[in-house]
């Protein structure tokens, strides 16, 4: 029995390129400093003394710069490649959050907090586009659940971190996360040298593809917004869900700390092996349907279920299973639509959605509870999922008739 669970993880992991661990590691360590976003608020408001409004405009500072960064990086990695746009973002961000750390004037903190996320954020489409580059079909959803997994190890390692440095002093966070930055630029130059990335680049890409716009795919585009939809859900997790433990149902700071930490976790232990046992057998839109609605039912739990310490666990459960069983196919799915000539446009929009998501979460959270507490907020949430869930499979009903059309003969 322990002899073929071994076996079924090592399949799991086996069969990707060098390049997509090394891709990996420089996200794990550029993610294992990520510790200034998440204290941002109270470190304005208890450090520097702004009111919570000010700190609300820099926390919008950083969603704004981070849709400009994902809509600029991609169109940037389209014209000059993926790894000088990734090493530029890195040691450009390092840079700004040292010099962030040294600010106390609010105008200068969100005109900083601004361009670091659109410097710092302009990485992630270029990196999918790097993961690409180095995958093939056969390992092209595992290779970014890896990524994935490098990102959930690192929240987690950088989320204990923070709060150690954060109990000694706030600058700390600032100048970790920028030499992390740094040395995630350091780490890219020493394992994947440029010259060799750019040999790389031009031998896969043989002939000139045409370039499409991604703006033109109405698909891709409806696609986008129904990303949009589920994320704003799934970001609730971690801005209304942690809120409504402690003054709802009353559980420690210590136990919801515990809960957030277990979605990254579950994704460690169980994602790469049941994409590896999911991947090819369905078409990437039915994943991502099933996934979505799964992540409807995590939420409406809390209204169905009697408050305690097993329902909570349940939630979170079936949260992170929907989000592994739609996420990691939603790369598929976008990658599939793309050309080696449009990669990064296609990345930048599906980053730009995620982005927008972050923006919009917390709004619609907060204003939904203030209008009729947070039995309407799980219940909405539930009613956006099945409707982004439905939308996802009209996609799929129309993806798959495009592509009968596509390959049935003409006949005279």
């Amino acid at each position: 029995m322990l002899a073929s669970i071994i076996q079924l993880y090592k399949n799991a992991y086996s069969g990707l390129s060098r390049h997509s661990w090394y891709l990996a590691l420089v996200l794990l360590v550029n993610r294992s400093g990520t510790m200034v976003i998440p204290f941002m608020t109270i470190y304005c408001t208890q450090k520097l003394h702004f009111s919570i409004a000010q700190a609300g405009v820099i926390m919008s500072m950083f969603g704004v710069g981070s849709l400009v960064g994902a809509f600029m990086g991609g169109r940037i990695t389209d014209k000059i490649g993926f790894y000088d746009v990734q090493l530029g973002a890195l040691l450009s961000g390092g840079v700004l959050f040292l010099i962030l750390s040294f600010q106390e004037n609010f105008w200068w903190i969100c005109v900083l907090s601004f361009t670091l996320s659109a410097c710092n954020d302009a990485f992630r489409p270029a990196n999918s586009t790097a993961v690409a580059h180095y995958s093939n079909a056969n390992n092209r959803t595992r290779s970014y659940s890896l990524n994935r997994l490098a990102v959930n190890l690192g929240w987690a390692c950088g989320g204990a971190l923070g709060g150690f440095l954060a109990s000694i002093n706030y600058h700390l966070l600032f100048w970790v996360d920028g030499f992390t930055n740094i040395f995630s630029a350091l780490l890219l130059l020493k394992l994947m040298p440029r010259a060799e990335a750019v040999k790389s680049l031009a031998q896969k890409v043989k002939s000139k593809l045409p370039a499409a716009s991604a703006f033109k795919d109405g698909i891709y585009l409806w696609f986008s917004l129904l990303t949009v939809l589920f994320a704003v859900c799934f970001f609730q997790l971690f801005t209304m869900q942690p809120v409504f433990y402690k003054t709802q149902w009353h559980f420690s700071e210590r136990f919801i700390g515990w809960l957030m930490s277990l979605n990254g976790l579950l994704i460690i232990a169980i994602e790469m092996v049941l994409v590896h046992r999911l991947d090819g057998r369905k078409h990437p839109l039915l994943f991502i349907t099933l996934g979505v609605l799964i992540t409807g039912i995590g939420f409406t739990l809390t209204n169905l279920l009697p408050v305690g310490v097993a329902t909570a666990y349940l939630i979170v459960f079936f949260v992170t299973l929907g989000e592994i069983m739609s996420m990691p196919f939603m790369n598929t799915f976008w990658l599939s639509r793309s050309n080696s000539e449009n990669t990064g446009q296609y990345a930048g929009i599906y980053s730009m959605s995620w982005s927008a998501a972050q923006i919009l979460a917390p709004t619609l959270g907060s204003q939904l509870i203030a209008y009729n507490g947070y039995a309407l907020l799980w219940w909405v949430l539930g009613g956006i999922c099945l409707l982004s869930a439905t939308g996802y499979f009209i996609l799929y009903t129309l993806n798959f008739k495009s592509r009968l059309r596509a390959s049935t003969p003409v006949t005279a």
